[in-house]
């Protein structure tokens, strides 16, 4: 498997959080121009990556179970061929799934939303509900959900500290995007984020 080593991330900015969260926008148009490996490397640690020796994150995870998986369908990206990636939090790497563009048919599998397939990349958050409900039962499904929107606003914030536009999309077929990634059934799809070049 092919495994791309991401830029380290930027932990400190001129941009402060008040701000990121008087501008965030759901962005539903973009410019066409691609964005950068050290955005996408960025707004990866933003959402889930690690921020301590002991494995914590950027998005509290109920008993630090860690449900949650975050996969990049890149087609427009400086130095990163299109293609499915898996996010390895823990050393903040890609791993290559498969190559292709593959932004068309996650906006197929989006019932045709087109800023699916018009931003530089879609990003598709999951979740793998056993992690969590093996320890507090079917508690743990609401945990997984919420841990979802936790990391997903952690993602839409950095986005808006970096100029770059995205929407929050819930609405698609959880089996067809799950061929598309090549997940199994136990692994359900919970948030798709396309992201562009704001216009």
């Amino acid at each position: 498997m092919e495994v791309i080593v991401l830029p380290e991330p930027v932990f400190d900015s001129s941009f402060s959080v008040e701000k990121a969260l008087l501008k965030r926008r759901s962005i539903r148009e973009y410019l066409g121009k691609p964005l950068t490996i050290d955005e996408i490397s960025q707004l990866l640690w933003a959402t889930q990556g690690i921020t301590h020796f002991e494995g914590f994150r950027t998005a509290p995870s109920a008993g630090a179970l860690y449900p949650l998986e975050v996969y990049v369908a890149a087609g427009n990206v400086k130095n990163l061929k299109p293609g499915i990636y898996r996010y390895n939090p823990f050393k903040h790497e890609l791993l290559k799934i498969k190559s292709g563009d593959f932004r068309k048919e996650l906006a197929h599998a989006s019932l045709g939303q087109e800023w699916v397939e018009n931003g530089s990349v879609c990003f598709v958050i999951t979740g793998i509900y056993d992690r969590t409900t093996r320890k507090y039962g079917s508690r743990g499904i609401r945990y997984v959900d919420m841990e979802a929107g936790h990391a997903a606003q952690n993602l839409l914030l950095q986005a808006t500290a970096l100029n770059i536009g995205c929407v929050t999309v819930g609405a698609f077929y959880d089996n067809h995007v799950r061929r598309i990634l090549g997940t199994s059934t136990e692994e359900f799809p919970l948030y798709l984020i396309p992201a562009g070049k704001k216009r």
